[in-house]
C-alpha cells in the first residue's frame, strides 16, 4: 500500500513540474477537499464545522490521514474517497494550469489578428475556436449586420484578456479598426514590410471604412498597392468583411489638401483650418454637397474621425452650415444590423435610438418599403434581436456583478 502511495506522490510530483504548478498549493487544495468530502461521509451539512478535525497529507508518501484532537480518526473506506477526491483536486489544477498556460501565451499576442472557428453560441456571445484556445466576441465586438453559423471560419482581432463571471476568457473583435489594418497587412505586402504605412483608420463597421496610407520608399505607390491590379488586393479585405465598402485615401501634410481627398468623391471645395479648435470649415459647391456629406452624414462623419478635426459643412450658395460632425458621433440603431442603406435612413431622418425607432415605426416602414420591399419585414426582425440581446447582455452583467462580489467577499 506504502508503495502505491509513493508511485502516486511522485506522479503528482511529475505532473506539477511539467504543468509548472507548486505541489504544496495542490496539497493544500487536496486537504480543503477532502474536509468537504469528510463532512458529506459523515452526513454533517456543509455549514457545520469540523471542530478537532485534521486532514494530513504525507508529501513524501501522499498517505492521508484523518485526525481529530491529536487522534487517528480515520473513517473506514474513507481512503477510496480520498483518493477520489485527490485526483479530482490535481486534475481540476491541471485544467486551470493549463488554461493559464494558454491564457499567456494569447496575452503576447494582443493586438493581432488570427483566423478562427465559430464552436457555439454563449448567451449574446459568439464562442470562437482560435487554436489552442477558445475566445468570446461580445455582440459589442461583432459586425452588427453580419451573421454567423457554426464551423464558419472567420479572420478576427485579438482584443483585450477581459474577466468574466467564467472567469479570465480572450476577447476577439470583428468590428475593430485594428482588423482592416491587420487583413491589409496580409494581403499587401508593401503594408506588411512597412514600405507603406497605415497613418490612421475610420470605420463604422459592417457598412464602411476609410483609410489613410503614405509611403515610405520612394517609388512606392500607396493608394495603388493597396487597391491591387484590378483591384484584387483591397476586393479580398472587402469579401472578408462581407461586403463593407472600403476607401483608400492618400495621406498629405498639408491638412488642407488631406481632409478635401477625405471628403471624396465631392470635388471644388474650399477648406478653412482652425487649429487651435481643431475645426476644418468647408464650403461645397451645392450640386457637390451630398456628396461630401454622404448619406446618413456617414462621408463627412469619417472624414472626421479619420482626421481628428470637426468638420463643419456648408453649402456655397446658401452659406449655412447644413452638417457640424466630430466625428465621435454613437448611434444606437447601429446595433441593430440594418444594411448601410436603411441604417443610413434613419439617420437621415434624425432617428438614431431603438425607442425613438419604435415611436415613429408606422413612418420608417413606409420610407423603407420605397427602398426595399424586405425592409419593415427586416426591420420587426431588428428590433427583435435587439431586445433579445439587450436582456441576454443584461443577465450576463448581473452574473459578472454576483461573481465580482462573490470574488471580493473570499479575498476579505
Amino acid at each position: 500500500m506504502s508503495q502505491t502511495k509513493s508511485e502516486f506522490a511522485l506522479a503528482l510530483n511529475q505532473i506539477c513540474a511539467e504543468r509548472g504548478i507548486d505541489p504544496k498549493v495542490v496539497i493544500e487544495s487536496i486537504k480543503q477537499a477532502l474536509l468537504a468530502a469528510l463532512k458529506r461521509y459523515l452526513g454533517l451539512e456543509d455549514y457545520v464545522l469540523l471542530e478537532g478535525y485534521v486532514v494530513n497529507v504525507n508529501e513524501e508518501t501522499g498517505a492521508i490521514t484523518v485526525e481529530k484532537d491529536g487522534k487517528d480518526a480515520t473513517p473506514a473506506g474513507f481512503g477510496r474517497i480520498a483518493a477520489q477526491v485527490a485526483k479530482q483536486v490535481i486534475m481540476q489544477r491541471v485544467r486551470e494550469a493549463e488554461k493559464e498556460a494558454i491564457l499567456g501565451e494569447y496575452t503576447d499576442k494582443i493586438g493581432t489578428m488570427v483566423t478562427g472557428m465559430i464552436l457555439r453560441f454563449d448567451g449574446p456571445n459568439v464562442v470562437v475556436d482560435i487554436g489552442r484556445g477558445q475566445a468570446i466576441m461580445p455582440p459589442a465586438e461583432a459586425i452588427p449586420n453580419e451573421f454567423y453559423r457554426l464551423n464558419q471560419r472567420i479572420a478576427v482581432f485579438i482584443k483585450e484578456i477581459r474577466e468574466t463571471y467564467k472567469g479570465k476568457a480572450i476577447v476577439v473583435s470583428r468590428s475593430a479598426g485594428e482588423l482592416v489594418k491587420e487583413l491589409f497587412a496580409r494581403e499587401v505586402p508593401e503594408v506588411g514590410s512597412g514600405a507603406v504605412e497605415i497613418v490612421a483608420i475610420a470605420r463604422e463597421a459592417g457598412h464602411r471604412t476609410k483609410l489613410a496610407v503614405k509611403s515610405t520608399q520612394d517609388g512606392v505607390d500607396p493608394v495603388g498597392s493597396c487597391v491591387g491590379q484590378k483591384g484584387i488586393r483591397v476586393q479580398a479585405v472587402i469579401n472578408e468583411l462581407n461586403g463593407e465598402k472600403v476607401d483608400i485615401i492618400e495621406f498629405d501634410k498639408d491638412l488642407k489638401v488631406y481632409i478635401a481627398s477625405d471628403l471624396a468623391p465631392a470635388e471644388g471645395l474650399n477648406v478653412e483650418i482652425d487649429e487651435k479648435l481643431r475645426k476644418a470649415t468647408i464650403t461645397v459647391p451645392d450640386d457637390q454637397l451630398s456628396l461630401a456629406i454622404g448619406k446618413g452624414g456617414q462621408n463627412a462623419r469619417l472624414a472626421a474621425k479619420l482626421t481628428g478635426y470637426k468638420i463643419d459643412i456648408k453649402g456655397a450658395e446658401a452659406g449655412k452650415v447644413a452638417l457640424s460632425t466630430s466625428g465621435d458621433e454613437q448611434f444606437e440603431v447601429d446595433a441593430l444590423g440594418l444594411s448601410s442603406k436603411l441604417r443610413n435612413t434613419l439617420i437621415d431622418m434624425q432617428i438614431t435610438t431603438v425607442v425613438k425607432l419604435e415611436e415613429k415605426l408606422d413612418e420608417v416602414k413606409i420610407a423603407f418599403a420605397v427602398l426595399d420591399i424586405r425592409g419593415p419585414e427586416e426591420t420587426d426582425k431588428a428590433i427583435a434581436r435587439w431586445h433579445k440581446k439587450r436582456n441576454m447582455a443584461v443577465e450576463e452583467a448581473e452574473k459578472l456583478a454576483r461573481y465580482q462580489a462573490e470574488r471580493e467577499a473570499e479575498n476579505k
